[in-house]
């Protein structure tokens, strides 16, 4: 055996090489089967857990009881805040009358000209106040990251505990992971100059969350 021969032997039997099917196997079944880890410990209604740390991350709030009141709340929390009554939706929400509230609303991509975003969410995260979005023709990422307002539409039954059940839920339902998957905590902010908070700065300024099936 020559030394680059030895050398390259070393190298395989080092990185597994020689037993990539026992690897890919081993790695299979754990992904298959994941172990959780430490989790904190929550009591209580996840949907006022989710609600208040949502809050707490300067988000806002509404609650309503059914889907068919969305169009409407939607209208009313966009003149309050003298917003217009202009958005683009994910076609993913293309089944809501929004004209019938008043507002035009167009199923496609954002452009950097939006200025309200609507989107729905696969799920929500009680633990940390988070949005879990994934992207697809149906849900481009545009709509929640380019305009300066985002209206997110949270059905309670898909309000989870952990970022661990929110991973679960994924592998279950969707089989297989989509190309991007998006977290949002609140509107987008850094702290990059001089140590204080700005909001908006990556991202939309406002965050507004629509949770369907509560009512405050």
């Amino acid at each position: 055996m020559s030394a680059r021969d030895e050398i390259l032997a070393r190298v395989r039997r080092g990185v597994g090489k020689d037993d990539f099917a026992a690897r890919r196997a081993a790695a299979e079944a754990l992904m298959a089967a994941p172990e959780k880890g430490p989790q904190p410990r929550m009591s209580g209604d996840l949907v006022a857990r989710f609600r208040a740390k949502a809050e707490s991350l300067a988000s806002t709030v509404d609650g309503i009881h059914a889907p068919v009141a969305v169009p409407g709340v939607v209208a009313n929390w966009l003149a309050a805040q003298g917003l217009g009554a202009e958005a683009v939706a994910t076609p993913a929400l293309a089944g809501y009358d929004w004209a019938g509230a008043g507002l035009t609303v167009a199923l496609r991509g954002a452009v950097d000209a939006d200025r309200v975003g609507l989107t729905d969410c696969f799920c929500a995260i009680a633990e940390t106040g988070t949005l879990m979005l994934l992207s697809g023709p149906e849900t481009p990422a545009t709509v929640s990251l380019l305009p300066e307002t985002h209206i997110a539409l949270v059905p309670v039954n898909r309000i989870v505990a952990t970022m661990e059940d929110a991973f679960a839920l994924l592998r279950a339902e969707y089989g297989r992971m989509p190309r991007a998957v998006n977290f949002v905590s609140g509107p987008s902010r850094t702290g990059d100059i001089e140590q204080t908070i700005v909001l908006g700065a990556h991202g939309p300024c406002r965050v507004h969350l629509i949770l369907i099936g509560e009512s405050t």
